[in-house]
């Protein structure tokens, strides 16, 4: 009986021992689990307007007809707001309609811009769209990237050192979920136009673009070194 009891504690010691570990350790190559990131959803609306929208920006800008507005992310583009505070910022990309004040850009589409993910000065992440729902935040590219917004202007207001690892850890883990080839800053979008990505029907529909800025992007690029991302095409 005694040599039961003692085999049974051994194997019992065995056990938890291998629970333990497999909560921190990936079994197949023994590469410790990355923790999960924390992300607020604070969604913005998604009806039947902006839906209607998206397609129609699907259909005319780019010529894709499909029956749902949905990407297949390809490219992540980091952006600044140019709007200072949080609250702002969300309120600018919750309505599905341009505001008149956006007149250069409503002759295109009349869908207001917007982004996935919204990233406070203090690091918070908050997701406002699905990762495969259409936004309208990079001309050309809409159809292939997930954006990121920054609370920030590069000036009075420039990007924090928590928005910075929040966005490298943010792409990481975009990375692990879809099959990103690029990650860059908005103002290099130019920089596709003849690319294989690039979908804009209208070759004088373009804007001249900052955020977030070379030494932003050159910093999360940096730390993404170890991922193999493409690099951006040289401007022509």
């Amino acid at each position: 009986m005694t040599l039961i009891l003692r085999n049974t504690l051994t194997i019992s010691i065995i056990l938890m021992l291998m629970a333990c570990s497999s909560g921190s350790v990936n079994q197949t190559n023994g590469v410790k689990a990355q923790a999960k990131l924390e992300i607020v959803q604070w969604p913005i609306i998604y009806n039947d307007k902006r839906e209607q929208l998206s397609l129609e920006y699907l259909a005319t800008r780019y010529d894709i007809k499909t029956e749902k507005a949905k990407i297949t992310p390809k490219m992540v583009v980091v952006h600044w707001t140019a709007i200072p505070t949080l609250e702002a910022s969300f309120n600018a990309f919750n309505s599905p309609m341009l505001p008149s004040s956006r007149d250069k850009i409503s002759s295109a589409s009349q869908l207001n811009v917007s982004a996935h993910y919204l990233v406070d000065r203090d690091g918070t992440i908050y997701q406002l769209l699905p990762n495969t729902t259409f936004a309208r935040h990079v001309i050309g590219l809409n159809h292939s990237a997930i954006g990121i917004e920054n609370v920030g202007n590069g000036s009075t207001l420039p990007l924090t050192a928590e928005q910075l690892e929040a966005n490298i850890a943010l792409i990481k883990q975009l990375t692990q979920d879809y099959p990103i080839e690029y990650v860059i800053g908005h103002h290099e979008y130019r920089n596709f136009i003849n690319h294989p990505l690039w979908k804009e029907v209208n070759p004088n529909y373009l804007t001249e673009k900052v955020d977030p800025g070379e030494a932003f992007i050159t910093q999360i690029r940096d730390a993404l070194a170890e991922l193999d991302l493409k690099p951006v095409p040289d401007s022509k």
